[in-house]
């Protein structure tokens, strides 16, 4: 429940929800019920996020979104109910301008689901999902890992992991999402790798201009104090002087 709500204090402790993934036009997709665009004011580079829901049309294809048009795409708890998830996830990262960012969180199979499905918790569950296992219990079970391969080239995992902080593995099998802070999910974040970035094997490209007068005094700073301390131990090596103090 309020699964979305549920990460916003985790997410404001990463600077980089605030500075790089939450920023500029974004869309909300199965958003309806907790909202991103609630929450806003706490990210103040995010100009908007508009809410995609069921009367929008079907969140699978988003048909009347163009592509490459949006700044980044969140999704709290909706690709388990898709029909094709790596369809929904392929068009949910079309739509989304070289440089952005897809913010998707889904329920871990064995944190939630606790090895039965269908589920017990949401019969609406059409998948399980897993960053990866070799075999999985659930006939249905989707790694993460092998979606964001079919995304292409064009995908740069900025972000995978179990959010369990607030989960307790000691207790018997429960919802435990019916907690106001219980959270069993994985969250992946993505980049969209600009043309020039994928013809060149992921490497970033050069920028073409020099960075301001006062930034590269202290970054050549920065090297030619590494330098100055190399050359004043030209024969001791670092960090194997056992003298006493």
């Amino acid at each position: 429940m309020k699964e979305l709500s549920k990460s916003i204090q985790r997410r404001l402790s990463n600077p980089n929800f605030i500075t790089k993934y939450f920023k500029g036009e974004g869309l909300d997709v199965g958003g309806k019920s907790d909202p991103l665009c609630l929450y806003a004011g706490f990210f103040p580079l995010m100009k908007s996020a508009r809410t995609w829901d069921m009367e929008d049309g079907d969140a699978q294809y988003l048909a009347t979104v163009a592509n490459e048009s949006l700044d980044f795409v969140h999704s709290s708890h909706c690709l388990e109910h898709m029909r094709d998830p790596a369809i929904a996830l392929s068009n949910w990262f079309r739509v989304i301008k070289p440089g952005g960012y897809l913010v998707v969180t889904v329920p871990d199979e064995d944190l939630y689901e606790q090895g039965i499905f269908p589920s017990t918790f949401n019969k609406d569950h059409k998948w399980t999902f897993t960053m990866f296992k070799e075999k999985s219990w659930s006939r249905n079970s989707i790694s993460v890992i092998g979606l964001v391969q079919k995304l292409g080239a064009g995908a740069d995992v900025v972000k995978l992991e179990l959010v369990d902080s607030s989960y307790r593995y000691d207790l018997p099998r429960y919802d435990q999402t019916l907690a106001p802070v219980g959270e069993c999910c994985i969250e992946l974040i993505i980049r969209k790798r600009h043309t020039a970035e994928i013809s060149a094997g992921g490497l970033l490209p050069d920028a073409d201009a020099q960075v301001e007068e006062e930034l590269r005094i202290h970054l050549n700073q920065y090297r030619d104090d590494h330098n100055t301390l190399k050359l004043a131990n030209p024969s001791r090596p670092p960090f194997g002087n056992k003298n006493p103090l």
